[in-house]
């Protein structure tokens, strides 16, 4: 069999893009998918990307969830999609504070370096999904291009942040499927 060579992602942030945030999801049974955001990923695969969620959950280090507790929101998560034929095929996450300035916490890139070495991905054909300014910023460092999702009820919030910090995404859509949508339309 023939090795494909490096294949595309869709980074998908976690808490607020792909579900409701929940603020420190401890139980996996409460996690929330937003509608169109299975068909959207199962679409995304079937264009050939690999789907990776790389995610900044900082509860770790607060002490208010444990490694093992995210590993079960992850898995439920998984869980949830399959039923629906859309699968992740990796998770990546910083456990640190924000005040640490640690580089796998988004904005930082080493998450999304570390995937691309392990997974054999293409950055070049490669984009972002999140719903905050970390995640546009991190598709700037890395060079690819972002789609910004702001949560239901946080529109203005999420811009005033883009404004403070100079981030600008590509695509700006309403929901998980929209952006997905235009990311696949791009080619």
């Amino acid at each position: 069999m023939t090795d494909p060579g490096p294949v595309p992602a869709l980074f998908v942030d976690r808490d607020g893009t792909l579900m409701v945030d929940l603020h420190y999801l401890a139980e996996a049974d409460r996690l929330e998918i937003y509608r169109g955001v299975t068909q959207a990923l199962s679409l995304a695969r079937a264009h050939g990307f690999k789907i990776v969620c790389v995610t900044n959950q900082s509860g770790i280090e607060r002490g208010i969830v444990t490694e093992e507790q995210v590993h079960r929101v992850h898995a439920r998560l998984n869980e949830r999609l399959r039923a629906g034929g859309a699968e992740i095929d990796a998770f990546y996450y910083c456990p640190h504070l924000p005040e640490r300035g640690c580089a796998c916490r988004k904005p930082g890139t080493e998450l999304f370096e570390r995937a691309r070495r392990e997974l054999n991905l293409d950055l070049g054909r490669s984009a972002i999904v999140g719903d905050r300014w970390l995640d546009i910023e991190a598709g700037r460092r890395l060079g690819i291009p972002t789609a910004l999702v702001p949560p239901p009820g946080h529109t203005d919030e999420v811009e005033n942040e883009l404004r403070e910090h100079g981030s600008v995404p590509e695509i700006r859509a309403r929901t998980f499927r929209a952006a997905v949508m235009r990311v696949l339309a791009r080619g």
